[in-house]
């Protein structure tokens, strides 16, 4: 099934999307023909059941996995051409992961700025710039921590921070919070939902919490388990800023339930 065909310009655009790990009789088809867009500064979460594809759709966006057919374009330049991947396409994306991934041996700055190395940035330059990030985040304190010494929040504190010092055009967000207690969750979600807004920066969410999902994003997509498959997308009626006392809201409990309806159906 398609959606969202639009007239404007695309920050991303999935298009005819399928992907099938193996062959034989023990292919695993991941992904089934996946059609999607995203305008830029747009907010859009990914929700379905596990194993159902969402990271992968996610890796393929970012360049980390090839497609088996149909295409991905960021900012108008494909991702993918066969299996090679074009890397003016990914430049502008960035991508959080599950798990902080933080070089114990760096400091938190030197974990935030190494992106900025590898890019041969000068020693000051990058510093600089990753401090103000790090402020940004909440980090101001712990410049000079190792991760050893910070809390699962701090940690992905520093995730975000690093994923963010590039000025990404297209931030993929895969469960970044997921494992976090649910005070910290909120609090993270919060800073998030404020930093996306200051940057304009399109973002993907992968997420399993529908509440999440609907407090965070402009559009929910909602996934049939695997294949992954496109069953629904759903707009989400808040205004922005928002703050957690919508979450008790009538209209977003409503919100939620016709998520959690939308979920049911494509099982």
């Amino acid at each position: 099934m398609t959606f969202d065909t639009r007239a404007t310009e695309m920050e991303i655009k999935v298009s005819g999307l399928t992907k099938i790990f193996g062959d034989g009789e023990t292919a695993v088809t991941a992904i089934e023909n996946a059609d999607l867009s995203l305008e830029p500064g747009e907010f859009v979460s990914l929700l379905g059941p596990s194993g159902c594809g969402k990271t992968t759709l996610l890796r393929i966006i970012a360049g980390l996995e090839t497609p088996t057919a149909g295409g991905v374009q960021v900012r108008g330049r494909s991702v993918w051409d066969g299996r090679t991947r074009s890397t003016a396409a990914t430049r502008p994306v960035s991508m959080m992961f599950q798990e902080p991934r933080l070089f114990p041996w760096f400091s938190v700055l030197d974990n935030v700025a190494l992106p900025l190395r590898i890019a041969k940035m000068d020693r000051k330059t990058r510093r600089d710039r990753a401090a103000r990030i790090c402020e940004t985040v909440g980090l101001k304190d712990f410049l000079h921590h190792r991760p050893t010494a910070l809390s699962g929040g701090m940690r992905q504190r520093a995730s975000l921070a690093r994923a963010l010092v590039t000025d990404p055009q297209v931030l993929l967000l895969d469960e970044p919070f997921g494992a976090l207690d649910a005070m910290t969750r909120d609090a993270l979600n919060l800073e998030l939902m404020q930093v996306c807004a200051r940057a304009n920066v399109t973002t993907m969410l992968v997420t399993h919490s529908i509440a999440e999902a609907a407090f965070l994003s402009d559009r929910v997509v909602v996934l049939a388990p695997r294949p992954a498959r496109i069953t629904d997308i759903v707009d989400m009626p808040f205004d922005r800023p928002r703050d957690l006392d919508l979450q008790q809201s009538t209209q977003f409990q409503s919100m939620v339930g016709r998520l959690r309806h939308a979920l049911s159906e494509g099982a």
